[in-house]
């Protein structure tokens, strides 16, 4: 079972990783945010997840699980929805887009109102 913890944290370290590389690579601020939110979702994910594992299997420490447990819905509730605000609040303050943004289905939706 420990060899399924470690794949998970490496899963993790590899998201982690490619987010980076995203952040890096990115043109512009929406871009770099699509990755960063994939950095703290699907990065953390992976270690919480080994966590709960370690902590039934090697610990015995069921609260601690739950309180692991906790965290993921914590996460996964709040990282969309912050992600969601910065990216509504860059757009309505003009922030450039690059060049090959093609789709700007947010900026239809503001022409209706």
């Amino acid at each position: 079972m420990r060899i399924v913890i470690d794949i998970l944290i490496c899963l993790s370290i590899l998201f982690a990783f490619a987010g980076v590389v995203g952040m890096i690579r990115m043109p512009d601020s929406f871009m770099r945010m699509h990755s960063s939110t994939n950095i703290t979702t699907f990065g953390v994910l992976g270690v919480l997840i080994g966590g709960i594992l370690y902590s039934i299997i090697y610990l015995k420490d069921i609260s601690m699980a739950i309180k692991l447990a906790a965290l993921i819905v914590f996460y996964l509730v709040t990282s969309p929805i912050a992600a969601h605000a910065i990216g509504r609040a860059a757009y309505r303050s003009k922030t450039p887009k690059s060049p090959n943004t093609i789709v700007d289905k947010y900026g239809e939706d503001l022409e209706d109102e």
